[in-house]
């Protein structure tokens, strides 16, 4: 019988390509827990239709034991054995499955149950990805595809012209802008019934720090995402206690960055064509170029794209003159104004906060510094085109909201200017921007001197 070996920074995976398939991991530290998790998710994802859908889960689990049974294996089973923090216990986990005709996505709700469980030793918690996967299978177990939608759910006729718009906005944007060929967008989750997605972030009050939390394959994010609201507010009250400013936020969208197929949601439907484009060609940048831990560059230029490529779909679909064009052309007009805006704002704060003053007075620096600037926001808002920013001036002095706002729009007129030296063409700017994310430090810091160059 062949057995394949593969050794990775102390990780061993034995494979056995049998008729009875099993898998074997033994784990000796954190690093290798960590190459253990990319690996089972790797093979998971790689190998899963070869294996055929996965339906039927049990898990026996036996703390603290030196010795345990063996475990049955039927079609396909999965053993592994975790080192404890105690070097004389160890913990062992079996996960059998069996194997029957189910849609894929019960197939994927057990790799992801698998990949969790493979977390235990990694930092993450295990709560919040639980409800994570959760969210993520109801939208996947209810989404359909969006042919098959149109010719069994009673849309409006509004709600159809957009779905049917949905493959336009995709193809201009893989054949047009360079974006990333994805199954992303291809279905829709028709039920109305659906929470929205909200956003949880939280900075230090003295100074602009965002909290992180660190993720398996897309790194530290700057934000956690919420299906449920109570589960959100669970959160804010946690953060509140470590002292920290916190903003709970409402999302357009909801990406996965091409790892699964993410479908089309009602509120996208709902909402206006402009607002749909951008959003779209917004999440597909995600998906085509996504840097670990480069918050506002991954941020910053998913906006540039979704408001320049909308403008520039709008054009060429319907027009110069068309009425989806200007709201595209006014768009554009205002994220300049609100940029501007919004880096002379956070200059201001970082100068503040960068006083070699105490706490208390940094505080009350910080509130006469965002009174001023809430003038100045209520004089600009006036020159407003649309009404995506008028919200802005609503929220008390807040670190988490400011530069969670920052993270998209703080860095527009880089990116603009970025583009401006790519020909004003957003597939030589993705291309090059592909090669420059491979650089180490501050992307943003890097773009800057870019630019300043003659």
């Amino acid at each position: 019988m062949e057995v394949v070996v593969w050794k990775m920074f102390g990780l061993i995976m034995f494979l056995r390509p049998s008729k009875k398939k099993m898998i074997s991991y033994r784990i000796t530290g954190l690093c290798e827990r960590i190459m253990f998790t990319i690996a089972i998710m790797h093979f998971l994802l790689v190998h899963l239709n070869s294996l055929g859908p996965l339906n039927q889960i049990s898990l026996l689990y036996w703390p603290n034991c030196d010795k345990v049974g063996e475990s049955t294996i039927d079609n396909f089973s999965l053993s592994v054995s975790l080192i404890c923090p105690h070097p004389r216990h160890w913990s062992r986990i079996f996960i059998k499955t069996t194997m029957t005709r189910q849609p894929r996505a019960t197939r994927l709700f057990s790799a992801i149950l698998i990949l969790f469980l493979l977390l235990l030793g990694s930092g993450c918690r295990l709560s919040y990805l639980f409800h994570v996967a959760k969210g993520q299978i109801q939208l996947l177990n209810g989404a359909m595809p969006i042919s098959e939608a149109l010719n069994s759910e009673p849309f409006t006729p509004n709600q159809r012209n957009k779905l049917q718009l949905v493959a336009q906005i995709k193809a201009f944007g893989e054949e047009e802008l360079g974006l990333k060929k994805t199954s992303n967008y291809e279905t829709v989750y028709p039920h109305l019934n659906r929470n929205p997605i909200f956003v949880v972030s939280a900075s230090k009050k003295d100074r602009f720090l965002l909290k992180t939390w660190w993720f398996p394959i897309v790194g530290h994010l700057p934000y956690l995402g919420f299906f449920d609201l109570e589960e959100a507010k669970k959160e804010r009250e946690r953060l509140l206690t470590e002292g920290l400013d916190v903003y709970v936020g409402r999302a357009g969208a909801y990406s996965t960055l091409g790892w699964f197929q993410d479908p089309v949601t009602m509120n996208l439907i709902d909402g206006s064509t402009p607002q749909l484009v951008n959003t779209l060609l917004h999440e597909l940048t995600h998906a085509t170029l996504y840097v670990n831990g480069q918050g506002a560059f991954n941020e910053g230029l998913a906006v540039l794209v979704g408001k320049v490529g909308s403008f520039q779909f709008f054009e060429k679909t319907f027009g110069p003159a068309h009425p989806f064009t200007d709201e595209a052309r006014n768009a554009l007009a205002d994220e300049r104004l609100f940029s501007r805006f919004l880096n002379a704002f956070m200059t201001e704060m970082e100068d503040v906060y960068s006083l070699e003053v105490d706490y208390e007075e940094k505080i009350a620096l910080r509130k006469t510094v965002f009174a001023v600037y809430h003038e100045k926001f209520e004089a600009l808002k006036k020159g407003f085109k649309t009404r995506q920013f008028v919200h802005f001036g609503q929220m008390p002095p807040n670190n988490a909201y400011l530069m969670t706002v920052a993270l998209y729009h703080r860095h527009f007129e880089l990116f603009e200017a970025v583009l401006k030296k790519k020909n004003d063409s957003i597939r030589e700017m993705l291309l090059f921007l592909e090669g420059f994310s491979q650089k180490e430090g501050d992307l943003i810091e890097r773009l800057q001197n870019l630019v300043s160059e003659p």
